[in-house]
């Protein structure tokens, strides 16, 4: 057999004409006309100088080059498939959503959807505090954001996702630890480790004196929070997922009474026009049950 070039659309109307055995009905799945069919597969034998169909009036068989060249030609026409889909990506510029993540949620499962719709597509997970979560968006950090209320929504568009019970975090040994839970006048005279706006009914009943306290001593980092409250400076309310996440033996974890759950929504910014940032958004509300770990709901 000399060297030859091998025709990839001839190799294809082989293999459909191996596989049907009958030159009629691979004309037809092939969309060609039977004569231009039977005329390209004489072609292709003469090219590679070798028969690969048996025709007689019982009908078309393969022979043994033919059963070989069925073999590997369907892997061969796989490969070149594969080729083009993977020039295709790359000709594609892709596609990057970034995507502001608060302590306790999770976007995994968001990520993986909208990702999976185009190969070209990348969700990047963003870690934010609870002070910056709104400003992400603003300053155009990221593109969307798992927020947890209550903040600042002011030209930002928002859509649900879950809600979740908030808990007093306290040190250990603290007697208010003891109790099956908290309310908020009986925090109203100890120090709030965090910033006030995130619990808005505490700084309603709380003293004069721990509202400015708050103002100026409260801290971002979860890690730090729980430092201080183990140390016995204040105390902490979180949301159910990161005190599931954060257990110490040196702190305590009692149901706050009285408060609202932590509203988790993904927040964006309206007034830019985003195809890719609305599907990642569509995929999160698919996944909204996935947002937090389900064990800290039970």
């Amino acid at each position: 057999m000399t060297t030859v070039d091998l025709d990839i659309r001839k190799l294809r109307y082989f293999v459909a004409v191996a596989e049907e055995l009958n030159f009629g009905r691979a004309a037809a799945r092939l969309h060609i006309a039977q004569p231009v069919l039977s005329r390209q597969i004489r072609a292709l034998e003469r090219e590679l100088g070798i028969k690969l169909l048996n025709r007689d009036t019982r009908g078309t068989t393969l022979t043994p080059a033919g059963s070989r060249l069925l073999d590997e030609g369907r892997f061969l026409l796989t490969e070149v498939q594969a080729l083009r889909q993977r020039l295709s990506q790359a000709e594609a510029p892709a596609v990057v959503i970034k995507v502001g993540v608060l302590p306790g949620l999770l976007a995994t499962a968001a990520a993986r959807a909208f990702e999976a719709g185009d190969p070209a597509r990348r969700a990047v997970i963003v870690p934010v505090t609870w002070n910056e979560q709104a400003e992400v968006i603003r300053r155009g950090d990221v593109h969307v954001v798992y927020a947890r209320s209550p903040f600042d929504l002011s030209g930002l568009a928002t859509a649900p996702l879950l809600e979740e019970p908030r808990d007093v975090v306290l040190a250990a040994g603290d007697p208010l630890a003891e109790r099956r839970s908290v309310s908020l006048h009986d925090l109203a005279s100890r120090r709030l480790l965090q910033n006030p706006a995130s619990v808005p009914e505490w700084y309603a009943v709380a003293s004069p004196e721990q509202r400015r306290a708050a103002v100026q001593s409260s801290v971002s980092g979860i890690e730090q929070k729980l430092e201080l409250v183990a140390a016995r400076a204040g105390f902490a309310v979180l949301p159910r997922s990161i005190t599931t996440s954060y257990r110490r033996p040196d702190l305590r974890v009692v149901p706050a009474d009285g408060l609202a759950p932590s509203r988790i929504v993904l927040a964006w910014d309206a007034t830019v026009q985003d195809a890719a940032r609305d599907e990642f958004i569509a995929a999160a509300l698919a996944c909204a049950g996935q947002t937090i770990d389900p064990v800290s709901l039970s």
